[in-house]
C-alpha cells in the first residue's frame, strides 16, 4: 500500500463544517441579519412615541393601525424596507405578509430611497390639459431621468440620486395647473423654464 492510499485510510472522513448547503444556510441567516440591521435598528425616541400614540387610536384591532404607522415608518425613513415590514408585522402582532401586502398594494409606498428632492408632477385632465406631461419630461431631461420610465414601488431617479421624478394623480389645486409638489412645496403654473428653475434651486 503506498503513502496515499495509507493517509486516505488512516484519516477519517470528517465532514467540511462549510459545505455548500451550510454555506447557503448561512447566507441566508446572515442576509436576514443585515435587512433587520437596517432601519428597524435605526429608531429614535420620536419614531417610537409617534407609533405608540398611533396605536391607541385603534384600540379594538391593532391591524387598523398598520396604514398609519407605514405612513409615519416612511416620512421618517423615506422609503420602507425589508426590517421595517417585519418591525411594524411584529408590533401589530400581525404576519409580515400582512404588512407586504400593503406596501406592495399601494402605489404611495416605497421600497427604495428615493433622491434627495421628490418632485410629482400632477397628470389628471386639468394639468394635462396645461402642459403636465411636457412639464413632466422637462425635469426628467434635466436630471437624467428617463421620461418613460416607470418606478414600481420605487421613484425614477436621478444617477447622482439627488432627484427623484414621478406622475400623480390630483394635487387639488386644479385652477393653477399645471402643478407639482417638490418635496413638500406646492409649486402652480409651473412652466418649461419654471422646471428649469426648481433643478436648479435644488441642485
Amino acid at each position: 500500500m503506498d503513502q496515499q492510499a495509507q493517509r486516505n485510510t488512516e484519516e477519517p472522513n470528517i465532514e467540511d463544517p462549510f459545505s455548500p448547503s451550510d454555506q447557503g444556510d448561512r447566507s441566508l441567516e446572515r442576509d436576514l441579519e443585515a435587512s433587520l440591521a437596517l432601519q428597524a435598528e435605526n429608531l429614535t425616541a420620536i419614531l417610537l412615541d409617534q407609533i405608540d400614540e398611533a396605536i391607541t387610536h385603534y384600540p379594538i384591532s391593532k391591524r387598523s393601525a398598520a396604514l398609519p404607522l407605514l405612513h409615519l415608518w416612511q416620512n421618517h425613513f423615506g422609503f420602507i424596507d425589508e426590517s421595517g415590514i417585519e418591525w411594524i408585522a411584529r408590533r401589530l402582532d400581525l404576519n409580515s405578509i400582512a404588512i407586504l401586502e400593503l406596501v406592495t398594494f399601494y402605489p404611495w409606498f416605497r421600497q427604495k430611497a428615493p433622491g434627495k428632492t421628490i418632485i410629482r408632477v400632477c397628470r389628471t385632465l386639468s394639468c394635462a390639459m396645461a402642459g403636465s406631461y411636457e412639464v413632466h419630461e422637462k425635469f426628467c431631461k434635466s436630471t437624467g431621468i428617463d421620461p418613460c420610465l416607470e418606478g414600481h414601488h420605487g421613484m425614477p431617479t436621478s444617477p447622482d440620486k439627488k432627484f427623484s421624478v414621478e406622475f400623480v394623480e390630483c394635487l387639488g389645486s386644479c385652477g393653477s395647473a399645471p402643478v407639482c409638489l417638490v418635496n413638500q412645496d406646492l409649486a402652480e403654473r409651473v412652466s418649461l423654464e419654471d422646471a428649469e428653475a426648481i433643478i436648479k434651486k435644488y441642485s
